[in-house]
């Protein structure tokens, strides 16, 4: 990969996000969007630092939709506006964004860990006992797949 400024910057405030600490990120992030304004990645985790320091939701959802236009097919993308939206706490919306990008990246595992983990679960059928128990783990197999059939019905 070519190693621009812009892509610099934009490593230095990844790094930054990694380490938790979205305020200095932003920085970094708007220079490399200064730098190349038509690259969705950046755009993208633009977005991303912008609701994680400046809680600006409605702005960070408009510039990760726009990256999202630029670039359908790009599983991160997709991920980087559930988390805005998950940052909001509108996690129906991160849901039905990663539901979306199902068919644009189906060979990315990473759509469905995150929608693993904004989707709600329901009580394990036999409350008394742990999630993972054996019980509760066949017994809610069979009743997904009851549920499944009827709903198909």
């Amino acid at each position: 990969m070519l190693d621009t400024e812009a892509f610099r910057e934009f490593k230095k405030g990844i790094d930054l996000i990694k380490l938790q600490n979205p305020n200095k990120a932003l920085h970094h992030i708007r220079r490399a969007v200064e730098l190349e304004n038509h690259n969705p990645f950046y755009l993208s985790h633009l977005g991303l630092v912008l609701a994680q320091a400046e809680h600006k939701w409605h702005k960070a959802e408009e510039i990760c939709v726009s990256a999202l236009h630029m670039r359908r097919n790009e599983a991160q993308l997709y991920l980087n506006l559930a988390e805005v939206y998950r940052l909001a706490g509108r996690n129906e919306d991160a849901a039905e964004t990663l539901t979306r990008g199902l068919p644009y990246a189906p060979r990315d595992a990473r759509l469905i860990r995150a929608l693993g983990k904004v989707r709600p679960r329901r009580e394990p059928v036999f409350s008394f006992l742990a999630r993972r128990h054996f019980l509760n783990r066949q017994f809610g197999k069979l009743l997904h797949r009851a549920l499944k059939l009827f709903s198909a019905a």
